[in-house]
């Protein structure tokens, strides 16, 4: 621990795991709680936020849970407010929120895609719309989106929704970190590659054959490194964009990956 976010009011949307386990946001949050940031955890399900805040305050970090549907926009809206209302600022918007639903254009219903553009890309636009105006008013403040290298690859299978939204989520980045740059306020957006989390699990078994200790030999055989990555790996990049060390980088997009994107076939 450095205290590489001391005092610094880090709101996290999608902060929950989606199941056992360590999910991006589940470990971001820990970690910025860790470097000493005061947490703001967000999810759908209150109880997954529940658990995150508990594991912070274990450990003597501050932490408070909110619940929020992050595709309405009056809750990101109560969000936003209710995070100030706590701690008096938001110097540090992390966008983690996201669903897997596999598919090509053929494959693909018109409610999956509308369900994964609205979770994985309008949420985004919407928690940045409500958050946004607080740090303008203090000339500071962070954003962190979590992308996907499924957004600048073909990984395998077919991804549309996810693909496109992820790929959108790059373009909000850039437009957001140009737009608000002479303000002080920083975007970037961390690319994972092929992680070991909860998310996979059930929405890609059918994919990797339906066995899941399979489909993870399978994924690890597919990184350069031999192994996948974890939700620390996607914390620590979060962390080092969400500090003042990355004080002059914004709308980048760091890819973590094992060096899976590095590959010509």
């Amino acid at each position: 621990m450095t205290d590489r976010m001391k005092d610094k009011v880090v709101l996290v949307v999608g902060a929950g795991a989606s199941g056992p386990g360590w999910g991006n946001g589940k470990a971001a949050a820990v970690l910025y709680a860790r470097e000493g940031a005061k947490v703001f955890a967000v999810d759908f399900r209150i109880e997954a936020a529940d658990e995150t805040t508990a594991l912070i305050r274990s450990e003597g970090g501050d932490a408070a849970s909110f619940r929020a549907n992050v595709t309405s926009s009056d809750e990101l809206k109560a969000m936003a407010a209710a995070c100030v209302e706590r701690y008096g600022r938001i110097d540090v918007l992390h966008n983690n929120v996201g669903i897997v639903e596999v598919g090509g254009p053929v494959e693909t219903s018109e409610e999956s895609w509308d369900r994964v553009i609205a979770v994985n890309q309008t949420s985004i636009f919407l928690s940045c719309k409500h958050v946004l105006p607080y740090m303008i008013e203090r000339q500071s403040g962070s954003i962190v989106n979590i992308g996907s290298i499924a957004s600048i690859r073909w990984i395998g299978f077919p991804y549309l929704a996810y693909s496109a939204a992820k790929a959108a989520i790059l373009a909000m980045t850039n437009n957001i970190a140009l737009q608000y740059a002479a303000q002080g306020i920083r975007a970037n957006a961390i690319l994972p590659g092929l992680m070991n989390t909860p998310l996979i699990r059930e929405p890609l078994r059918k994919t990797y054959g339906g066995d899941i200790d399979s489909m993870i030999a399978q994924r690890d055989q597919s990184t350069p490194t031999g192994k996948m990555g974890d939700a620390w790996d996607t914390a620590y990049a979060a962390l080092f964009l969400a500090s003042d060390e990355a004080r002059y980088v914004t709308g980048t997009h760091l890819v973590v990956d094992g060096g899976i994107t590095q590959r010509a076939a």
